[in-house]
């Protein structure tokens, strides 16, 4: 069901350059569940020296191809979902900066995956994922495949650990579970430590009760979402990974902080941007 809110757009970063038709296809039919606006951003670099004038032509040739693929995305957009409101804009900065400092003002922001290795996120100038994900002041989107379409009943993952992120996490995928009508699976990963004074079992229940406490509440206030509660034994990426082999999205809290160089978003963050195949949706504290 349409929801009429005054909340903020919905942001997707489109690269000229990429398939951005995913991103922007989750991304259209977000806001037409979450009745928000739909926005189209194109970033284009400064020129690397502006003291040359070879650089100025590869300039206004990004601009035109920026401007170009949003007209596309932006007719495509609106066809899909013709009652949502989407605008676009071509911005000049860096993507990752410029989209950072949208995100005070988003609803969320989508992204598509480049499907980069670790040393390519570092290196690559057009790596937009980590470093977007590590600063952003909303709920970050990566789509990086097609969103599978199984007979099993729709649902989401969401990753519970007893942190004030996890918690935030768990907050968004409720209610995101309610608009798309579908069930929420809370996991809570137990990783059995190498050495530990007390008994695995112990260690075992105390968790199963910590998801249980972090879940109290939620089925009252969503009493159309069926929440079930899982603690599976294992890697938390891996069991995270597979328990949403065929969810519509992984939901997960932003443990890092950002770091010096913006790419920091911990390990479970970072390793589901790697393994999970749905689109992983990471939610900043508060």
């Amino acid at each position: 069901m349409t929801r009429t809110t005054d909340r903020r757009d919905i942001v997707v970063g489109i690269d000229p350059v990429e398939n951005w038709l995913l991103a922007l296809a989750w991304a259209a039919d977000e806001a037409h569940l979450r009745g928000a606006g739909l926005h189209l951003m194109v970033a284009v670099p400064p020129p690397h020296d502006t003291q040359h004038v070879d650089d100025t032509p590869r300039h206004l040739a990004r601009r035109q191809a920026g401007t170009e693929a949003l007209r596309t995305a932006l007719a495509w957009a609106r066809a899909r979902q013709p009652d949502i409101t989407a605008t676009s804009s071509l911005l000049d900065g860096f993507p990752a900066g410029v989209l950072a400092g949208l995100s005070r003002e988003a609803e969320m922001i989508v992204l598509g995956s480049r499907h980069l290795s670790r040393t390519e996120e570092f290196l690559s100038a057009g790596s937009l994922v980590v470093p977007v994900t590590a600063k952003a002041h909303c709920p970050v989107v990566v789509v990086g495949d097609a969103e599978h379409v199984t007979q099993e009943t729709p649902y989401l993952v969401v990753g519970v650990d007893g942190s004030e992120t996890s918690r935030a996490a768990l907050a968004w995928a409720s209610e995101e579970a309610d608009l798309r009508r579908c069930a929420l699976r809370a996991i809570a990963v137990w990783q059995p430590p190498v050495f530990s004074l007390h008994s695995g079992d112990t260690l075992f229940h105390a968790e199963r009760r910590l998801l249980s406490e972090t879940t109290a509440g939620w089925a009252e206030k969503y009493p159309d979402v069926r929440l079930t509660h899982e603690v599976p034994i294992g890697s938390p990426v891996e069991m995270l990974a597979d328990t949403a082999e065929h969810a519509l999205a992984v939901v997960v809290g932003r443990r890092g902080r950002g770091g010096y160089t913006g790419m920091r978003v911990g390990s479970v963050v970072h390793g589901l941007l790697h393994r999970a195949h749905c689109p992983v949706i990471t939610v900043p504290a508060g």
